[in-house]
């Protein structure tokens, strides 16, 4: 029998074992998903509104409980697991609120009115069906509401994926949203391996597809998904980028970057994984960000003062001592960190802080997913934006200035899907979440996200006969 194993990064020890879907299990969860949706589909968004903030309160009461677990299985502190928690909220809330009037007929006008023509014209959003999420570890919780109470709002059923490493979230999600009384099976929580779930992502039982994970892993989502004709979102890998402009202050501009880079262990697509810092204030700034950087505490993730957890994966610390070597060979300079370390029998990453970098180095083109934080002078404006976009990925960027026309140019310029001022690593519910480059394809949050997940409907009537 097939199983996939949860286990403690820190630790070592096993969390728990979890049985692998068997074919039965996944055609009983999706023909009973489909049948969930032809009732749920009908349901008023008003209600589901009410339905689902019931429902949602699951994660208030066990607050406690699931920010342990997201620790314990994926190695972040526990008190940015807490962060998480609170996190959820905001998304939650901001979708809760706004999902029916989002979710309404828009009402078209010609200039002409319905009663002059005798013609009444509106778009009216549909449910696709059967929507296939599938979560990453990272953050667990964060990503996996993205989709999920947004799929349910907008009257599709969802079939969700978790990672292996945090499967015990997907089954939170699973009790929230499955067990709702008068709504029940909503959402089914599945447990496969990358064969069966290619299998699955090319039934007809399957409308639409969320997943977020690596660039070679999307592409292969993309091509299962075309087999249907349906459409996927597709949340990819970062190279995200700041750039601290001359009339910024170093000190404030370091105290946002380094946190953009060192926060979970930098593993998030949306981390700050270069910097590009004017030369009138890069000595300030690399001071403040040495000093910073120099602060940070490995530790076990359950300890208040952790502020690095082991990595989630400790094959990922090959590939970022790969990407050190090959800057120090070119020319880099390291100023702290650089090396894996091993801290009870657990794999950390050193915070690590790297100058005299290029692009001809590996750690300035390919994500490393770790707190690895390069530093790059410049010497105008125009440069920094030429290398922020002189990536195969178009995420975030960020530039830090006061210069509101700096800003607007950086902005209207920059290759990627989100543009921040004087702020960074940061996702918020009302703006769309979306990539440039081989960042992905689709929308989450904001109304795209609603939009990605419905299909519009024209709806053209004649009056009268």
């Amino acid at each position: 029998m097939a199983v996939a194993n949860t286990m403690n990064p820190y630790t070592g020890e096993l969390i728990k074992s979890y049985r692998h879907d068997d074919k039965a299990d996944i055609n009983t969860k999706l023909a009973t998903l489909q049948h969930s949706f032809k009732a749920w589909r009908n349901v008023a968004v008003k209600q589901r509104v009410v339905v689902l903030r019931q429902a949602c309160r699951y994660f208030d009461s066990n607050r406690e409980l699931i920010a342990k677990e997201i620790s314990a299985q994926m190695g972040k502190p526990l008190r940015q697991a807490k962060n998480e928690v609170h996190g959820f909220f905001e998304r939650a809330n901001f979708l809760l609120d706004n999902a029916e009037q989002v979710l309404s007929a828009d009402i078209i006008s010609t200039g002409i009115s319905a009663e002059q023509d005798g013609i009444a014209r509106r778009i009216e959003h549909s449910p696709l069906g059967t929507v296939l999420i599938l979560a990453a570890w990272n953050y667990p919780l964060l990503i996996a509401v993205n989709g999920v109470l947004t799929a349910l709002l907008c009257g599709n059923t969802v079939l969700l994926k978790h990672s292996s490493i945090t499967l015990s979230i997907g089954l939170h999600f699973e009790q929230a949203f499955g067990h709702i009384p008068g709504y029940e099976n909503l959402i089914k929580h599945l447990i496969v391996d990358h064969q069966a779930l290619s299998e699955i992502i090319s039934e007809a039982a399957i409308d639409h597809v969320i997943f977020t994970g690596s660039v070679a892993a999307g592409q292969s989502v993309y091509q299962h998904t075309a087999k249907q004709f349906n459409q996927c979102h597709l949340e990819l890998g970062g190279k995200d980028g700041a750039y601290v402009a001359k009339d910024a202050d170093p000190v404030k501009a370091a105290v946002s970057i380094v946190d953009g880079a060192m926060y979970n262990a930098g593993q998030s697509c949306c981390g700050i994984e270069r910097v590009y810092v004017h030369e009138k204030i890069y000595s300030a700034f690399l001071a403040k960000s040495e000093e910073l950087i120099a602060g940070y505490n490995m530790a076990d993730p359950m300890a208040d003062d952790c502020d690095i957890g082991p990595l989630s994966r400790p094959q990922a610390a090959v590939e970022m001592q790969t990407q050190i070597m090959d800057a120090q060979l070119k020319g880099a300079k390291i100023i702290l960190g650089g090396k894996t370390q091993i801290i009870g029998g657990s794999t950390f990453f050193q915070p690590t802080l790297l100058t005299d970098v290029n692009h001809q180095m590996r750690v300035m083109r390919e994500e490393n997913f770790g707190p690895i934080m390069p530093v790059m002078k410049v010497d105008s404006d125009e440069e920094a934006l030429a290398l922020i976009n002189d990536s195969r990925y178009g995420l975030t960027s960020a530039i830090y200035t006061n210069d509101d026309e700096l800003a607007e140019t950086f902005a209207a310029q920059a290759q990627t899907g989100t543009v921040f001022r004087n702020r960074c690593d940061y996702l918020d519910p009302a703006l769309p979440w979306t990539g440039y480059k081989d960042s992905g394809i689709g929308s989450g949050l904001s109304q795209y996200g609603f939009f990605c997940l419905t299909r519009p409907k024209a709806i053209n009537f004649r009056l009268k006969l």
